[in-house]
């Protein structure tokens, strides 16, 4: 009798856990029927019961309904989960966990969850960044990342995933995030060039100056002779002051691109730092002679005339003899004359813009005494300025 006793408790127990894992075979046909609510209300049992709630089975059944749910159209099966993917991920580690033996593992592999799985992500991923929820989606692409790291990813790692975590990190302002993923993308060769640039200007947002040209050298070194690489180059050189560094690329740019206009009008902005109008004229004169329709190029070519015309008045006020400061005055005010075409172009070229009339209508009320066709232009241009 005891023996039967025995025998009657072990049946007792083994039909109770197999009454909870029905639970989650209910689950599986629920989800096969498509009644993914149901198939929750299943596995909810199943998580809470201490027959089925430690079984690997139990956590992998939940992570494949997690995954249905993030692709189902239903709404109402949309929101089972708060964040479905992160949930199914979890649960899959959990299922992993329970599983010493490795059974579970191999339907892992037959069935290619974790390239299933990542593939969610990435559909994720590019849905939160259409949506310009870039935070979102750099931590899509992230678990994305670690998914194809385990040995458990069946196939070949896209290395897309590593770009599109940089630039979604970049896009939302986490340029520390950013840095690495797009020091990833250099060692793999992806995207050429971009990556250099996207973590030159990551590290310029964090005021890392030193790393950020690190970079830019870096792109220079494995593209010495890409004219994108050294003007990036000559613009950060520009951009942080070291005018030398910059002649020498801008150099190098104009040696492989004669007729770029745009390198004679950086060349003629690395004399105007320098306060050496007469050489920046030359240069940006170049620039207009190859592309005339240039606001900044008509708007500096005005500066430079500007300029000297002011030097040329500083000049003239320490002459004492009334004759000879009148000619010197004279002089400067054909300068300041010469200033006025290249503002009224660009001015042309980009109406709305307040700096070029403001410039024009200084202009204008100087030397309204030397040309009286200058009053009628002042109360034009003031007139535009009132209406801004």
């Amino acid at each position: 009798m005891k023996k039967f006793l025995v025998l009657i408790i072990a049946i007792s127990i083994s039909l109770g856990a197999a009454a909870q894992m029905g639970k989650v075979t209910s689950a599986s046909s629920f989800m096969d029927q498509g009644a993914l609510d149901k198939a929750k209300e299943a596995l909810d049992q199943a998580l809470v019961n201490e027959k089925s709630m430690n079984n690997p089975k139990t956590y992998f059944t939940k992570g494949k309904l997690c995954q249905e749910a993030f692709k189902s159209d239903n709404p109402k099966f949309k929101s089972l989960f708060a964040n479905p993917l992160e949930e199914a991920y979890a649960a899959y580690e959990k299922a992993i966990s329970l599983d010493p033996k490795g059974s579970i593992k191999k339907q892992f592999q037959l069935n290619s969850t974790y390239l299933l799985l990542g593939n969610d992500f990435n559909t994720q991923g590019a849905e939160k960044f259409k949506a310009q929820d870039y935070e979102g989606a750099f931590k899509s692409f992230e678990y994305s990342v670690k998914i194809s790291a385990s040995d458990l990813y069946v196939g070949a790692t896209d290395t897309g995933i590593y770009f599109n975590a940089a630039l979604s990190a970049y896009n939302g302002k986490l340029y520390e995030k950013a840095i690495p993923y797009f020091k990833k993308c250099i060692d793999l060769k992806y995207e050429k060039t971009l990556p250099y640039f996207l973590e030159a200007q990551s590290y310029m947002a964090i005021n890392d100056t030193n790393n950020a040209e690190k970079a830019l050298q870096g792109a220079f070194k494995i593209f010495p002779d890409n004219q994108d690489v050294i003007l990036q180059l000559v613009d950060f050189y520009m951009k942080n002051n070291k005018l030398q560094d910059a002649f020498s690329y801008l150099n190098l740019a104009k040696s492989k691109d004669p007729n770029n206009f745009s390198l004679h009008w950086a060349e003629g902005v690395l004399y105007m730092k320098q306060e050496k109008y007469p050489e920046a004229i030359v240069c940006l004169k170049k620039s207009i002679d190859l592309k005339g329709d240039q606001f900044d190029t008509q708007f500096n070519m005005g500066v430079c005339y500007y300029n000297l015309a002011v030097e040329l008045f500083k000049k003239a006020e320490l002459i004492m003899d009334a004759k000879k400061y009148g000619e010197a005055a004279a002089e400067a005010n054909n300068v300041f004359i010469n200033a006025i075409p290249y503002f009224e172009k660009a001015s042309s070229l980009k109406p709305d813009d307040a700096d070029a009339l403001r410039n024009l209508k200084e202009l204008y009320f100087r030397l309204r005494t030397v040309k009286p066709e200058y009053e009628a232009k002042y109360n034009e241009t003031m007139k535009k300025l009132e209406g801004k």
